[in-house]
């Protein structure tokens, strides 16, 4: 039967009768909401683990889908803690998890996402050997109906240390699918923010390198990656403005040391200039030569380049030349 949590009641918990009674050094935990026919074959790969002092913990975030995800559970039901709650979104999963985890290490999984056999015993080693704080991984893409095989580190590179200024200049990029951390630096910094969903995981690793022992990245490929079809095809424009947001919402939520803030008052300046050089070259590419100079001139403001002077010079005052530019390069 499912235990009620005695001091909220959004959320009940079951735990399978195969689940270990003593503590296990490993907590994996997999949150839930859509593609719930995924789930399986992730909890599978997890099961698989060449690792075995591990315990899984399974959240379904208030899915719609409840019935078809506890019949893919259904054969694996006893090996699994099993959390429901109202919709509250898949930070918010992942933070019941990790109350909830009695390991001392967390490594997360998202739906749909698999582990290779060796990933908790791989990274076990890399986050010991070195003691981290924190680890992760680089991963292969599949799902993308393409021969090529790509990774996610072609297009969201890892270089150098891994720091707070590396991860807000976008030099490393951490996948938290291929992440094992530790509990208590989790806790420490607060786990996810439930209040900003579309930037959780970020903050947690900024806030995570501003605190914590280190963030290592391993560059083994010990995961597949399910890429959608839109994987990575967002727009320039969506994309720099969804950086921007992120980077301004954490400025203005979080303490920083002074040189953190300049860090980010600096990357905001890149973004901003970007963001108007996009938005030039939309406006020169319909013919809108009077905005497009506008926009070259705000990306200037931002970020003074002898380019990009020259670039709203020749807007302004020769955009049919600035055009022949753009198309012949």
């Amino acid at each position: 039967m499912p235990e009620q949590n005695p001091q909220n009641n959004y959320f009940t918990k079951r735990v399978g009768r195969n689940v270990f009674e003593t503590r296990p050094r490993i907590s994996v935990i997999i949150a839930v909401n859509d593609s719930v026919d995924l789930v399986r074959e992730t909890l599978e790969s997890v099961i698989s683990q060449k690792y075995r002092e591990h315990e899984i913990l399974v959240v379904n975030d208030g899915s719609s889908g409840t019935e078809q995800l506890e019949r893919e559970l259904k054969t694996n039901f006893e090996n699994i803690i099993y959390i429901k709650q109202r919709r509250a979104g898949i930070s918010a999963a992942r933070n019941i998890a990790i109350e909830n985890a009695r390991g001392d290490l967390i490594a997360f999984v998202d739906n749909g996402h698999l582990w290779q056999p060796d990933f908790l015993t791989t990274q076990l080693v890399f986050i010991e050997r070195h003691n981290y704080a924190a680890v992760y991984c680089d991963a292969v893409l599949f799902g993308m109906h393409s021969a090529y095989r790509r990774t996610f580190m072609e297009s969201s590179p890892s270089e150098g240390e891994v720091n707070f200024e590396s991860l807000i200049n976008g030099r490393c990029n951490v996948l938290t699918a291929g992440a094992m951390v530790r509990r208590q630096a989790l806790l420490d910094v607060g786990m996810f923010q439930e209040s900003a969903e579309a930037f959780a995981d970020f903050a947690l690793w900024l806030r995570l390198a501003q605190r914590s022992g280190g963030i290592g990245y391993q560059q083994k490929q010990l995961l597949k990656y399910r890429a959608h079809a839109d994987y990575r095809l967002a727009d320039d424009l969506t994309r720099l403005e969804t950086q921007r947001d992120v980077l301004e919402s954490f400025r203005q939520t979080t303490d920083l040391t002074e040189d953190e803030a300049e860090i980010i008052a600096a990357r905001l300046e890149e973004l901003e200039a970007a963001f108007a050089v996009e938005q030039g070259n939309v406006f020169l590419s319909t013919g809108n030569y009077h905005d497009a100079a506008i926009a070259f001139r705000v990306a200037n403001g931002h970020q003074k380049s002898l380019k990009l002077t020259a670039i709203a010079w020749l807007a302004r005052l020769a955009p049919w030349a600035l055009l022949k530019f753009y198309r012949g390069s």
